[in-house]
Order: C-alpha cells, then sequence, then structure tokens
C-alpha cells in the first residue's frame, strides 16, 4: 500500500514495566503511578477512571455507566465486565405512552437510569484488583480538592454544554462558568461525594445517603428513579463476542454495547484486499462505508439487553451471514438505505492498561452526552447520565423501554489477540462514531500495518447510524476521493479535521517477540500514551 502521502502526527509511545493511555495527561499520570507503585492494570484503570470524573466532567463521572474487557495473562482469559444501569422500574412503555412521549428525551430526570459505574470499579477491583477502592478514588479526591488546570479541548466541550448546565439551578452552580483553558477548577462537592464511597463503597452510593439523594432529586424533577432501583443494581460478569478478521480474534462487550456492530462489519469487509489498495482509495472508502452501515443497521435492530430480549449473536457473527449480507454491497454505487438483515435462528471516556504481567484492562466510562441528562445532584457534584434515551418507544422492538431493563449502550471496549495472546488493547469514544472507529483503526493496524499512533492519527469516515447515505469525511481526505465517493451516491459532507466527531481512540499494542508495548493516543482529544 502507498501511504508516504499519509504522515503521521507523532510517534507511538514505548515502554517495557507497565502503560497507560486515555485522553487527559492528568489521568494518565495517576493510572500510571499505580502501575509503577507496584498496582496491577485493574488498580490503574480504576484510579485513571475515577480521575477522569474530575478532569473530564462533562464526559464520564460516577452518575455514569462502564464497560470493560481483562485479560488476565494467568490464564489467557478474556472477562467482559457490564458496569451498565437499569431503567427504573416504574418507568414502563406504557408509561412513556401515558405522558404522550414520541421519544424519551435528551435531557432532564426521564433518561436518568441507574448509575452503574460505582458497582463497576468495585467489582472490577474485587476480581482482578490488589487495591481497595478507597485507595483508587485517593488521587481523585486530592485533585478535586486541590483544582487542576482544564486543556483545551476539554474547556472546548464544557462550553457547548453551557446551555444546558444552565437550565438547572445546581448544575450551574457548580459547572458554571465553563473554565477556560488553563484556568483552574475545583471540585469539592464531588470531592466529598468521592470519599464517601472511598469510606462506605459499593453500599455508600446505592443505599445510603448518596442514594436518597440521587432518587429524591431526579422524583423532584419528574421521573421515576427510586431508592429500591438502586438498591437492587448490580454489575455482571458476561461472556465476550468475537470474531477472526484476518487471522486476529477481535473480542468485544457483548449486548447490551453496540460491540456486535464492529463485528459485524469486519466480517463483512474482510474478503476485500483492503492492504492492496491505496489509502485514499475511494473504493476502499466505499467498501468500508458500506460495511459499516450494514453493521450498525444490524445492531440497531438487534442489541438490546439480552436479559429481555432475544439476540441471536451466533447466526448474526457466522461468516455464512456475513456473506449475505456483503451481497447487498454494490461496486461504485452507495446503499440508497441499508435495512436489518433477518439471520436464522454523545461523550465517553476511555481508558487502556496493560500492567508488567501483561494484564490488561480496556475500559469505557461515559454520561452519554456532555454533561448527561444536565441534572446535578445538590451537594454532591454528581452528573447523572440520560443513558435512557438510548431506548425506543417502538413496541415490540428489541430494545423498547421497560422497567428494570438496560438500554442499547454506545460505549464498547475493545480487544484483540493473536495466536491466543495479548496484541492489542484499545477503544474509541463518540457514540454511534465508536463501531466505526473500531473497524477503521483495526484496518489501519492490519491491513494498513500502522503503528499504533499512526493508526489513529489517519483520517476517518462517520456515516449515518441509521443506515442512509449520508457520510461526514474529515478535511484531510484529499478532495479527489471525496469527489469519487458522491459519484458513487454517498451524500458526502466535508468536516474539520482532528475533531472529536471523529472519535477519540486509545491504543496500547504488545510487541509478539519482545513484549514491548506501543502506546497511541487520539489527536482529537487532550490525551496521551505514558509508560515506564
Amino acid at each position: 500500500m502507498n501511504h508516504e502521502h499519509f504522515p503521521s502526527r507523532r510517534s507511538p509511545v514505548l515502554a517495557k514495566h507497565g502503560m497507560v493511555a486515555t485522553s487527559q495527561p492528568l489521568a494518565a499520570m495517576a493510572g500510571l503511578r499505580v502501575l509503577m507503585e507496584g498496582g496491577n492494570a485493574a488498580d490503574a484503570a480504576v484510579t485513571t477512571a475515577a480521575m477522569l470524573n474530575v478532569v473530564e466532567p462533562m464526559s464520564t463521572g460516577i452518575g455514569g455507566d462502564c464497560f470493560a474487557l481483562i485479560f488476565d495473562a494467568t490464564t489467557g482469559q478474556v472477562s467482559a465486565l457490564n458496569g451498565s444501569g437499569q431503567a427504573p422500574a416504574a418507568f414502563t412503555l406504557q408509561e412513556a405512552k401515558r405522558l404522550g412521549l414520541q421519544e424519551i428525551p435528551l435531557t432532564g430526570a426521564l433518561p436518568v437510569t441507574v448509575p452503574g459505574t460505582v458497582s463497576g470499579w468495585a467489582a472490577l477491583l474485587e476480581r482482578f484488583g490488589t487495591m481497595s477502592l478507597g485507595e483508587c478514588l485517593a488521587p481523585a479526591i486530592a485533585t478535586a480538592e486541590e483544582g487542576f488546570p482544564v486543556t483545551e479541548r476539554i474547556s472546548a466541550a464544557w462550553r457547548g454544554a453551557e446551555p444546558k448546565l444552565s437550565q438547572e439551578p445546581e448544575a450551574a452552580r457548580v459547572y458554571l462558568p465553563a473554565p477556560a483553558p488553563g484556568e483552574i477548577h475545583r471540585s469539592s462537592d464531588l470531592a466529598l461525594t468521592l470519599r464517601a464511597i472511598a469510606e462506605g463503597g459499593v453500599e455508600a452510593f446505592y443505599r445510603g445517603a448518596l442514594a436518597e439523594k440521587i432518587a429524591t432529586h431526579v422524583q423532584e424533577k419528574g421521573g421515576y428513579l427510586t431508592t429500591d432501583d438502586l438498591a437492587a443494581h448490580r454489575a455482571s460478569w458476561e461472556t465476550p463476542i468475537s470474531t477472526t478478521y484476518r487471522g486476529v480474534e477481535v473480542l468485544e462487550h457483548p449486548p447490551n454495547g453496540q460491540g456486535l456492530a464492529a463485528l459485524l462489519a469486519l466480517n463483512v469487509v474482510e474478503v476485500y484486499d483492503l492492504g492492496a489498495m491505496d489509502f485514499f482509495d475511494a473504493t476502499r472508502w466505499h467498501l468500508m462505508m458500506e460495511s459499516v452501515r450494514l453493521g450498525m443497521v444490524d445492531a440497531g435492530c438487534y442489541v438490546a439487553d439480552p436479559e429481555m430480549a432475544d439476540v441471536p449473536l451466533s447466526a448474526l457473527l457466522s461468516k455464512e451471514y456475513a456473506d449475505r449480507r456483503r451481497s447487498l454491497i454494490a461496486s461504485g454505487e452507495a446503499l440508497e438505505l441499508a435495512a436489518p438483515g433477518q439471520p436464522e435462528h454523545h461523550d465517553t471516556v476511555y481508558l487502556t492498561v496493560v500492567d508488567g504481567q501483561g494484564n490488561a484492562v480496556s475500559l469505557i466510562n461515559s454520561l452519554y452526552y456532555g454533561f448527561g441528562s444536565g441534572l446535578v445532584v445538590p451537594g454532591t457534584g454528581t452528573c447523572l447520565q440520560n443513558r435512557g434515551a438510548c431506548f425506543t418507544l417502538e413496541e415490540g422492538h428489541a430494545n423498547a423501554l421497560d422497567g428494570n431493563k438496560r438500554p442499547y449502550h454506545t460505549i464498547i471496549p475493545a480487544l484483540a489477540l493473536r495466536d491466543g495472546r495479548l496484541w492489542l488493547n484499545f477503544g474509541v469514544v463518540g457514540g454511534f462514531m465508536q463501531p466505526q472507529g473500531h473497524l477503521q483503526v483495526l484496518v489501519n493496524l492490519v491491513d494498513c500495518g500502522l503503528d499504533a499512533q499512526a493508526a489513529l492519527d489517519a483520517p476517518r469516515f462517520r456515516v449515518d447510524e441509521r443506515g442512509g447515505p449520508q457520510v461526514s469525511l474529515e478535511a484531510a481526505v484529499p478532495s479527489e476521493t471525496c469527489r469519487a465517493l458522491a459519484a458513487m451516491g454517498h451524500d458526502v459532507r466535508i468536516e474539520p479535521a482532528f475533531q472529536p466527531g471523529f472519535g477519540g481512540g486509545q491504543i496500547i499494542a504488545v510487541h509478539p517477540d519482545t513484549g514491548v508495548l506501543e502506546g497511541g493516543s487520539d489527536p482529537r482529544m487532550d490525551g496521551c500514551a505514558v509508560g515506564f
């Protein structure tokens, strides 16, 4: 492949004994310090995630959800952790219809689901960690109390959320005005909340005074969340889903996450020799776009809470099913509107950690949209997620709203193995961009042979998650490629390069011969990869 005309912005980070990559340097350093002091990947992951709650509060926090994939170097096994919460028991499809809703709103109390993050962090440490939850929260508590300088892109995202925050008095009190780049921000309320969790653990969040404050505030704002909903919540351990792509085993979190979309797209695109084409060959981009479209519309149809809906995973992930879906792709002609197949049978943070023993945690934590629902629980500094907006109100749909049901989730951590050994620990944030980012990053690594940093620097596309022909391209894509795609029928939009709308990824790759860790961090975010 010729990609001499594609210059990477910087070289990857290399280290031997441990590495962390995430979207904010202070958070990456907090996790690395844990590794340097003898903690393992699970300890560092929770420490990093907690720090991100403080330094990137619009994207993540204890009011949201998390998912993780964990590679255990001792056994070679991969575990999937589901730290997502359910809809309130009383908020059913019938209740939504009674309210006259056509869809669940993005703001306010109605989209608030049980926050699963704290349960997820605790479960991860209980099974794989060596440190207590309190020890992992300590750096975040100190940073919240002392304050931190806000970085450039985080400041911009914060400013973008000002209209939402200004609608709620507590949100405005705690998070407005949005700090400028370099300005020090302190979070005394959040520090007190994290300290209460550090001292009281999961019980303090789901069954104590904090639970009462959360439920009371949601109900005062017209929502349905109760203390019983919070008390009933548990994180769960699941079996990862996977496929092979050119001999690489790619693992994703199972539904209710949308990792299925990435695997479906990889199955469809695998037969094309993408590595033999020029990087900016319009045909190459066309084939990837169409494969992503097919994968995403299938995910939109079938991904749901598997405890309350039938998700035919084995049939969807079969190579035979991919063959049938691939037959819809026309050479040089965009799909008008992709429809789901019939198988037989918008802010987030991501972090990746690999420790010196070869253990890895791929973790993603989110409030969904910036500052979630826009609700901040009084006196706690805690933003509540709006993940319930991902439910549909369509009767009979797998992802239809129901009480105690987990919604379709956009957040998806990923891992990849070669010959049963850890090769990649990676993820790409950005709502429905995430499976698209997974496919593009993997193609860059596997087909193009790019290193971890170059694979993230490379220009991207973003297709309409509904399956239509609209596609956004970064301005770094050559104009002749854009014109050729438009001639195929793609509704091409050009957007500025290196903007968060094209996702923000982090990668740690393990060199098979030396064990050296190679880290990359997305230039579309403020973060970095750090190692020792």
